[in-house]
């Protein structure tokens, strides 16, 4: 069972914290969730990682304002704030040994944003990358499988609508509502199949989210550029994964990733959506295993490789 803990950031925001595997072990792999979700998105991973691997530690958290974690004040809802905190996360709950960062969209521009503002602390901590349905070009390439015109309509709305749920605090989006948006979040999310109990899963989460982190996190989400600092970062071992029915990070996010990144091994996953690690899990756990193996495998003195 995982292990369930608290971080207090500076600014006293709490972050509900869950960790399983040894606290010695040889290498900690830590799972960041995306945009309105939280860790509970990356169950099957922690599961497959728990059974194949005895020498790995998997942290899953939520970030400020979803899931079991605090609310925030508003100007704190920033990818710069969040690179902050896994800088903190991993002082507090994997203060040694190497890591392997693994991002589901926001998460992998928290991993990115992290890497920029602490580059220091990044290349002394991190020995692997792996990004799931991310981009390091805010919302350059989205056009919600749409016509660019009708895009532009769309973005004009929901960053319209995005600053007025910003200003609600900490109150989280009522459950009868999402139920009756179920539909439009399965579409915006999900690619040709999806499972009754992934759009649930979802659902959840999203009612979990403060209505500040909802409405917060988009105008840095969109306005994020860092390609630049994934290029200092060739040396890692590295993987990155998309869906080609992906509406909101489609492919060109992925490949931009990987031309940055020369040594990445890239997947797209045919008929899948957003949700990657729901929707193609042993796409997922094949990169996530592959780049974990090329790390112990690096360690000094490391005779053999659990799995």
């Amino acid at each position: 069972m995982p292990e369930p803990t608290e971080v207090r950031l500076g600014d006293d925001v709490r972050l509900h914290v869950e960790t399983v595997g040894p606290s010695d072990a040889d290498v900690t792999a830590v799972l960041l969730h995306g945009w309105t979700l939280d860790g509970r998105s990356w169950h099957r991973q922690r599961a497959a990682l728990q059974e194949m691997f005895g020498s790995v530690r998997v942290v899953t958290y939520d970030a400020r304002g979803h899931g079991r974690s605090s609310c925030m004040a508003l100007p704190t809802a920033t990818l710069a704030q969040l690179g902050d905190d896994l800088a903190a996360v991993l002082d507090t709950v994997a203060p040694t040994g190497p890591v392997v960062l693994v991002g589901h969209s926001m998460g992998g521009m928290t991993i990115m944003e992290y890497a920029h503002r602490h580059p220091d602390h990044f290349s002394r901590r991190t020995a692997g990358l792996v990004f799931v349905s991310t981009t390091a070009e805010g919302h350059t390439h989205t056009v919600y499988g749409l016509s660019p015109r009708i895009a532009r309509i769309i973005r004009l709305a929901e960053t319209t609508g995005a600053g007025v749920l910003a200003r609600c605090g900490a109150w989280r989006p009522p459950r009868a509502l999402l139920r009756a948006l179920r539909p439009s979040i399965r579409w915006m999310l999900f690619g040709d199949r999806c499972d009754p109990t992934d759009i649930r899963l979802v659902t959840s989460a999203v009612a979990r989210a403060t209505l500040r982190s909802i409405g917060g996190f988009r105008a840095s989400i969109g306005t994020q550029h860092r390609l630049a600092t994934l290029a200092a970062l060739a040396h890692l071992p590295a993987a990155a994964l998309v869906g080609d029915r992906d509406r909101l990070t489609p492919p060109p996010c992925a490949e931009s990733i990987a031309a940055a990144l020369p040594a990445t091994e890239l997947t797209v996953c045919p008929g899948a959506g957003h949700m990657l690690m729901m929707e193609r899990p042993e796409e997922v756990n094949a990169a996530l295993v592959g780049v974990l193996r090329r790390v112990l495998e690096a360690l000094p003195g490391r005779q053999r490789v659990d799995g």
